[in-house]
């Protein structure tokens, strides 16, 4: 599993090899926020966060299976 570096500047950011460095920097940043939220808040944003990366995950097991 690929492991991110939340101590990387955004001018150290690399594209990777689906090209979406910009969604992992606004994954980043969303993850910065909600790690300074009280911890009710933070169970729920990390479990909204969670169903997101789930969905589309298995849409795109779908969608490679459907090619």
């Amino acid at each position: 599993m690929k492991e991110l570096d939340d101590t990387a500047s955004p001018d150290d950011s690399t594209v990777d090899d689906d090209g979406d460095t910009e969604e992992t920097d606004a994954l980043l940043s969303r993850l910065h926020v909600i790690e300074d939220q009280p911890l009710e808040s933070r169970a729920a944003a990390f479990a909204q966060i969670n169903d997101e990366l789930q969905a589309r995950l298995e849409g795109g097991d779908s969608a490679r299976s459907h090619a």
